[in-house]
Formats: structure tokens, sequence, C-alpha cells
């Protein structure tokens, strides 16, 4: 399925936050974006805003079109959908299918895999805002990786085309990745909200302005001592390898 000049139709299903701004890096590596659907004004508005003139499509004129597809979708809609596209023989063989659901390695993608696909699971690591904002955050972010071995190089340079640095996570680890993605992303907005009415309470007019350098300087801190831990581990393994 894959072009003479290595490029690829990518298809995106789900105008969220996050396939829109992921159908951007790879538009903006070279790929051809030929689709999006959307049932909803903020996803068309997202589409619009960074896919400019990619048409949105029903989701088997997607399928039907693409070469990748990227199922950009709530982790509780991936099953139903996957199974159900399955059901109406959309899924091609050879195929490439991405899903980017934290929690879930390819397993969930099966019945596409049935019909001979190629899956894969990539998970960028960052909080999205849906915006142009999320392109120059995802140059700084890790993506898990989850594939069968033979395919693995190709989530890793799909991550790599999009800007961020690949992660690989076994399928029988997703759902500890997942626990721990969502425990920073949770503690960090309960936490910052937390503070910042605190602050609003006592009259602090502007508390954005006040906990932004503290919060950053104190994840870097808890970020920098985290990194000791993982060198001292890596030396202690490196005789191991």
């Amino acid at each position: 399925m894959v072009t003479r000049s290595g490029r690829l139709g990518i298809g995106i299903i789900g105008a969220g936050r996050v396939g829109p701004v992921l159908g951007a890096a790879l538009g903006g590596a070279g790929h051809a974006i030929v689709g999006i659907s959307t049932v909803s004004d903020a996803g068309r508005e997202r589409a619009d805003a960074l896919l400019p003139r990619v048409p949105v499509l029903t989701v088997p004129e997607v399928v039907e079109r693409a070469e990748l597809v990227l199922l950009a979708v709530p982790a509780v809609e991936l099953e139903g959908l996957v199974a159900g596209l399955a059901s109406t023989g959309a899924w091609q063989p050879g195929q490439l299918v991405v899903h980017t659901a934290a929690e879930f390695g390819v397993g969930v993608l099966a019945p596409a895999t049935a019909a001979g696909v190629i899956p894969l699971a990539l998970h960028p690591a960052m909080a999205f805002t849906g915006t142009s904002l999320d392109l120059v955050r995802l140059r700084e972010s890790w993506c898990a990786v989850t594939a069968p071995t033979p395919v693995l190089p190709i989530g890793q340079a799909l991550v790599v085309e999009m800007g961020a640095e690949p992660l690989v996570i076994a399928e029988a680890d997703r759902a500890a990745y997942a626990d721990a993605i969502a425990a920073a992303t949770q503690f960090a907005a309960s936490i910052v909200t937390q503070a910042a009415g605190t602050l609003a309470g006592i009259g602090v007019d502007r508390p954005g302005s006040v906990l932004g350098p503290l919060v950053r300087s104190a994840v870097e801190n808890a970020l920098g001592a985290a990194g000791v831990a993982d060198a001292g581990t890596i030396d202690a393994e490196a005789p191991e390898q």
C-alpha cells in the first residue's frame, strides 16, 4: 500500500483534539491527508484550522481512500468502531491502521488484523489542546509505540516523522503505561486548579502567572531527580546486556 515515494495517503477518523494535530504533523512530513471524518461542528472547525482543504468524509469513505487509517477516537469507542468496520468488509489487506488510545496495544485491532491490515498503537504522551500549539509540543514529547515486532520500525518511523521520540511499550504493559499517564495528567490538573482557586480567593488577580513558573520549575526538578535514578538503573543493568 506504500507509494513508490514512500509517502502515504492518510485518512483520519475523529476530529477531537488529537486527530487533526497528528494529521497536520504527518502532512508536514510529506504524507497526503486524504480525508477526515467528524460529526461535530467543533471537529469541523479543528479540521478547517489544522487541515485546510482536506475533505470531510464519512468513516467508510476515509477507510476506502486511505493507505493508513488513523483512529483518533475515545478509547471507549475504539473496539466497537474496529469491529463494526470489519463486519462490513471495510478493511483492506496491507492497510496500516493506527490507534491513539493509551490503554490499548494492538489487540484491540484484532478484527482489522484478521482482515489483513498492519496494526499499530501510537500514543503521544502529552496533553492536547487541539490547536497548532500542539505541533510545537509534539516535538518535545515521547510517543508510546506498540506493534508486532516485524512492523515496529514502521511505528517508530511515523513517530519520528511527527517530530516526537518513540518509546516502545510491550502489549502487556499498555494498561500500566496508561495508568501512569493518567495519574500524571490528572494530578497536575487538580493540584494547579486547587492552588489557583486558593490564590484567587485571597485576591491574587492572575494566579496563573504566579503558579506557572513555580509549577514548571517544580516539575523540572522532579523530572531531574527521576532522571538521576534512571541513569543509575541503566548503568547497573548495562553489564547484563
